[in-house]
């Protein structure tokens, strides 16, 4: 399993409509997401920051399939208007987060 992790920012005032488009996200764009092997997609949020986080098989495979859909740019051009994420010029993808700590736990203790 590979975790992906992204950031970006809601314009002033959009929060309530982002959220609102969220809770309505089409079937056809989940159903993407899941072709793209995409699981444990969470977004969080404080003041006009975004933070969003997804597991996957594979970032690259993800990455893939959603930079080649066309659901996912009308997506994107649906969003526009409410969040502004910032891209890399060379890749036209995100800039990559570095994961700098990871804490999983202790497998649980069983009786013996």
């Amino acid at each position: 399993m590979e975790r992906y992790a992204w950031r970006a920012r809601v314009l002033p005032g959009m929060l309530s409509e982002y959220i609102r488009r969220h809770d309505e996200i089409w079937p056809e764009m989940t159903a993407l997401l899941n072709e793209a092997g995409i699981r444990n997609y969470t977004i969080w949020n404080v003041g006009d920051e975004l933070f969003g986080y997804y597991e996957c098989d594979s970032i690259v495979e993800a990455a893939g399939v959603q930079a080649h859909s066309p659901v996912v740019a009308r997506w994107n051009a649906y969003m526009k208007d409410v969040m502004v994420m910032e891209m890399d010029p060379v890749t036209g993808a995100q800039p990559p987060m570095r994961q700098v700590f990871l804490h999983e736990g202790d497998e649980p203790k069983g009786e013996v």
